[in-house]
């Protein structure tokens, strides 16, 4: 990691009212990122995907966030208007969710989608906008960019919208990207092409990555380092290939519960929880 992280996040607190009081989704989160890839897992309702939303100012009301730091390339993000959000988010700060379905505008052309995101950020003419975007369909290895540019999300495979996804995300160059389960709908040969463009992209731009996955065999591959979380809260750090001589009891019993092709298991293991880890 460089001397100057990219991302320093300290006693991150995220939490919700409800009738029983208040539900802390997120509880003292703290990393540094640099121009690397990190891998943050765990269990679903573990707090991951509300850390990455947080990061970007995308908690809404009435969801509290709190932190002692929160700065992106030395910038205070705790006290940002709306409109510098906007002018940060995309621009620097992009995400990639989980399903392109659910983020896509249903009627509106996937290349019409791509453009508008440059021009917010990019003061061009509409050419150079379709240009850029044709660019970019092709950088995420779409064979026929100006074919895909013009059709509509429902008419895109998983595997092509999370690509046009991608290329939204990416075609402002921004400096930090958060992937969020990106691959879980996919199946293994398309997850292995968008994991390739990624690193091909991260290596290129020198990004950094945020990515978000319950796939401990992806991670262990792919990224350079590891935070698990459970309840909230982040219970080991480790380098991605150190993650099989983990130390927690948790992160020990995820990588037993992983299914292994090449020693395969009559039963997978049960994570066997301590309340001590909600301490």
């Amino acid at each position: 990691m460089s001397a100057a992280p990219l991302l320093q996040v300290e006693g991150l607190e995220v939490s919700y009212p409800s009738r029983g009081g208040l539900v802390r989704a997120v509880r003292d989160v703290g990393f540094a990122l640099g121009r690397e890839r990190l891998g943050i897992v765990g269990e679903s309702g573990s707090g991951k995907s509300t850390t990455a939303r947080a990061i970007l100012g995308l908690i809404p009301a009435p969801g509290m966030v709190k932190a002692r730091k929160l700065a992106f390339d030395g910038r205070d993000l705790t006290g940002l208007g709306e409109r510098e959000w906007r002018a940060l988010r995309g621009r620097r700060l992009s995400m990639v969710t989980q399903d392109p379905k659910y983020s896509l505008n249903p009627v509106q052309r996937i290349g019409t989608q791509i453009m508008q995101t440059y021009r917010l950020h990019h003061r061009s003419s509409r050419r150079e906008a379709e240009q850029r975007t044709l660019e970019m369909l092709e950088r995420v290895r779409i064979r026929d960019p100006e074919m895909v540019s013009s059709l509509y999300p429902h008419q895109l495979s998983g595997g092509m919208g999370q690509r046009a996804m991608i290329a939204m995300m990416l075609i402002a160059d921004p400096d930090l990207l958060i992937a969020d389960e990106p691959t879980s709908a996919l199946d293994v040969t398309v997850q292995n092409q968008v994991l390739r463009i990624l690193d091909d992209l991260v290596a290129e731009r020198g990004m950094g990555l945020i990515f978000i996955t319950h796939n401990l065999t992806i991670v262990s591959s792919f990224c350079d380092r590891v935070l698990v979380m459970y309840g909230g809260r982040i219970v080991e750090e480790c380098a991605a290939r150190d993650l099989h001589d983990a130390r927690h009891p948790y992160t020990r019993a995820l990588v037993a519960a992983a299914p292994e092709l090449e020693r395969p298991k009559a039963e997978l293991s049960v994570v066997a929880r301590d309340s001590a880890w909600m301490s």
